[in-house]
């Protein structure tokens, strides 16, 4: 890893797009809660960006997964990061922490960028596990088929475990939800921010080591949570994939992105430890 001195300092955004107001506290825990209580999830998109570089994590999902999957859009990931003077098409680096339906969909909105993802998680998607309906169900083959067209238009990279994309951003393989899933460490103005996309999709999660429902491995799962823990300066720099607690905990960049995008380089308004 690059020394501190040369590093990049970044700021990171997340973006939310989607929402879904009809989850449980059972639908959202392997351990579950005797107390259903309502436990929204909310779907981002996230962006990291400094004066010569700028990168995206993860590209939603669209309409037509929407309808199929009862997950209501608020707005096309490609309008929020609009919202963020972002043009989807003139992106260049996409990071897919994983291939799911809400993490690698919209990807014709980024026709320009290269896709970073993890060797596994592509095997995965394309291997002998999709044989089995309970695992195969969070992918979209045609989200996959797209993968593998622009794999042969020579706009994907592989990455083999933990990687360090350049001074200030590094990828961390942690596995478990699905089996190449990664997170995405991000040096910015108050230290090292992890965004953990679906390693874990609420704080709750990784605070109780209770996973989400849906998992391939869970040995990997529970790992990455101290993982994450060791990747960001303290458990406030570690940003989960699904919590509307990121809306409460973060501002927003200016009063008319309200709810919509947070800035996560500054401080939380509350610890969430």
């Amino acid at each position: 890893m690059s020394r501190p001195e040369d590093r990049e300092v970044f700021e990171v955004y997340a973006i939310r797009y989607a929402h879904r107001g009809d989850r449980t506290r059972s639908s959202n825990f392997v351990y579950k809660d005797e107390h259903d209580a309502p436990m929204p999830l909310d779907y981002f998109v996230w962006l990291i960006r400094n004066d010569r570089h700028t990168f995206v994590a993860d590209t939603g999902f669209g309409q037509r997964a929407s309808a199929e999957r009862g997950s209501p859009l608020l707005r096309s990931p490609a309008e929020g990061l609009k919202l963020m003077g972002v043009e989807a098409a003139e992106v260049e680096n996409v990071i897919l922490t994983h291939m799911h339906y809400d993490h690698a969909g919209g990807l014709d909105a980024f026709p320009n960028a290269n896709l970073h993802v993890q060797q596994t998680e592509m095997q995965f998607a394309t291997g002998p596990c999709m044989c089995f309906e309970a695992i195969k169900k969070p992918f979209d083959v045609e989200d996959v088929v797209t993968m593998v067209r622009r794999l042969y238009d020579g706009r994907v990279t592989f990455h083999d475990g933990d990687v360090e994309l350049m001074p200030g951003l590094s990828l961390h393989k942690i596995g478990g939800h699905s089996d190449g899933l990664q997170a995405v460490r991000v040096w910015t103005q108050r230290g090292w921010v992890v965004l953990a996309s679906d390693a874990s999709h609420f704080y709750e999660n990784m605070l109780t080591n209770n996973p989400f429902i849906i998992v391939y491995n869970m040995g990997d799962v529970l790992n990455g949570y101290h993982k994450l823990f060791l990747l960001g300066e303290t458990k406030d720099h570690v940003i989960p994939g699904h919590d509307p607690k990121v809306r409460e905990y973060y501002p927003a960049p200016s009063e008319d992105l309200q709810g919509i995008v947070m800035r996560l380089d500054v401080e939380p308004n509350t610890s969430v430890a």
